[in-house]
């Protein structure tokens, strides 16, 4: 039993398996993370916005990785969650680039 606990602990790490669970992680804190960093209410220009924003692009293409030829819910879960990346990528991007306008 501690065997398929910890195998599926590795297989959550590990890049080479497809995991919608981590994709959306690691677009949703790359997100919190930019709010932070943005100063959100104030937006301050911060070039360090570009580690989220290439945080979130490889939860896009993981959670990419995850559709199936043939659809099923599952496919179409995974389509709403592609939606989702796409916005919160929009979102960090406005917060890197708006504030250079001013």
């Amino acid at each position: 039993m501690a065997y398929l606990h910890n195998h599926h602990r590795i297989a959550f790490v590990d890049w080479r398996q497809r995991s919608l669970l981590r994709a959306n992680l690691l677009v949703l804190l790359s997100l919190l993370v930019s709010f932070w960093l943005s100063n959100f209410p104030y937006n301050r220009a911060n070039p360090w916005l570009v580690i989220p924003l290439l945080l979130s692009l490889i939860g896009t293409v993981d959670t990419l990785r995850c559709m199936r030829k043939q659809w099923n819910w599952y496919h179409g879960g995974v389509v709403l969650c592609a939606y989702m990346d796409l916005m919160c990528v929009c979102v960090i991007l406005f917060f890197l680039v708006y504030p250079f306008w001013l």
